[in-house]
């Protein structure tokens, strides 16, 4: 191992999480996602793929450089190994590889971990401190039996029946939204065990899955069944509880107005030279406005029809009128990138750099980093059994012992050479994804 490759694994890193090691047996995204977040943060993340790689590796289009930019957007500061768990050799390696992490992040199937030993009851048993994070698609009771993807959760969860026009089908949102909540819910379970373990020295399974996860993000319609029982039903751009709030037709386009007081509203009665409706009875509060929507509607899109969509967005937002052009998701990174927020950062060095997201947390004191790109295949594979090495006891000087180091560090011809790929792959696949 050279030395540009120590100080690569084992430096400390900028980020408040430096210094934790996380072994992330997850793929697709909502583990993914996760474990990205966390290795912005300064963790170093260990990524063990089957033969095959994670699945997203084969997602395309789209493309760039003849890689899946859907999984180069959620393994950047990731180390890529390469085991097959249904081979003895490889479980064991992977189990020694635990033994060292504190944290460990895994989404298979219900009880797909304890096929090959590496369960938490079974590895916490020698190592108390560990933080085992589970994420299922419907938990480990009776829903274990459920596959869990985005897709099928947004349906069964009701979010798709929230989704659309009142007329129309219902529709999932455009990305795999409940993938990515349940990896932020991961993430926020995790520093909250570590927390826990700073304080007491004590590891602990943290378990999650996508429909609780989901249940959880819908939040004020969730919780209006479960107080009110009251069932949402779709409404297009509409808001049950606020209005003005939708998109209105400018002079050369749409433009979202999303008034959420009584100052607001008067301020854009004002501006848009009706002032006499802030003083209606009508409209005088958020529920008279609700209740009359359909008269105010009519009011106001005489008033906005008459002026560009920018000269809106421009006059609206001196004033503190929420507004907003709807824009394409490249001119929304125009956005961002035009007020300061530079969302773009370059993951990697070199030869290998590529652009991607910035991560959404911004630290005073210790930011986030981008120093590994998204890894190849296994491209981690020889660093990674080095490092493994250096912390086993070191071996009786006797003969044979350099031909048992060789052995025990061949993990990665082994794992090309198993034959088991498929069960691994698929009969124990991870449980969630969608491609957006």
């Amino acid at each position: 191992m050279s030395e540009s490759h120590t100080h690569e694994f084992d430096q400390p890193r900028s980020g408040p999480l430096s210094g934790v090691v996380i072994v992330d047996f997850t793929r697709v995204l909502a583990g993914p996602y996760c474990t990205m977040l966390l290795g912005d943060m300064g963790a170093t993340i260990i990524k063990v793929e089957s033969p095959a790689g994670d699945d997203t590796r084969s997602w395309m289009p789209p493309v760039v450089d003849d890689e899946a930019t859907y999984f180069l957007s959620v393994n950047r500061n990731k180390h890529s190994v390469v085991l097959d768990l249904a081979d003895p050799a490889d479980q064991a390696t992977a189990a020694e590889l635990i033994s060292h992490a504190d944290v460990v992040v895994e989404n298979f199937k219900a009880g797909g971990m304890a096929r090959f030993g590496l369960d938490y009851d079974t590895v916490s048993a020698d190592h108390a401190g560990l933080i085992y994070a589970s994420i299922t698609g419907f938990g480990t009771g009776l829903g274990a039996k459920y596959a869990g993807y985005d897709l099928s959760v947004q349906a069964i969860s009701g979010m798709m029946s929230l989704t659309g026009g009142a007329e129309t089908e219902p529709y999932r949102v455009g990305v795999a939204l409940f993938d990515v909540m349940t990896g932020m819910h991961t993430a926020i379970g995790i520093l909250g065990a570590l927390h826990h373990r700073d304080e007491t020295g004590a590891g602990q399974q943290i378990e999650l899955n996508l429909l609780t996860s989901a249940l959880s993000s819908l939040v004020n319609q969730s919780a209006a069944y479960a107080m009110a029982g009251v069932v949402p039903t779709r409404m297009g751009n509409q808001h049950p509880s606020l209005y003005p709030y939708e998109p209105f037709p400018a002079a050369d386009g749409d433009i979202i107005v999303a008034v959420g007081n009584d100052a607001q509203f008067r301020r854009l009665c004002t501006l848009v030279e009706v002032p006499e409706l802030a003083d209606d009875v009508r409209f005088q509060t958020v529920l008279g406005r609700n209740t009359h929507r359909d008269d105010l509607r009519i009011l106001l899109r005489r008033r906005l029809i008459t002026e560009s969509v920018q000269h809106w967005f421009d006059e609206l937002t001196a004033l503190g009128v929420p507004c907003a052009p709807i824009n394409t998701l490249g001119q929304g990174i125009d956005f961002a990138d035009q007020i300061g927020l530079e969302p773009i950062v370059v993951a990697g060095t070199d030869e290998r750099a590529i652009r991607t997201i910035r991560h959404p947390v911004s630290y005073s004191r210790t930011p986030a980093s981008y120093e590994v790109a998204p890894p190849l295949l296994g491209s981690a594979h020889g660093l990674v059994m080095d490092w493994l090495n250096a912390r086993r006891p070191a071996a009786p000087e006797t003969a044979g012992t350099e031909t048992t180091s060789t052995e025990a560090t061949s993990t990665e011809a082994t794992s090309t050479e198993a034959t088991s790929t498929e069960a691994t792959s698929t009969e124990t696949a991870n449980v969630e994804g969608d491609a957006q």
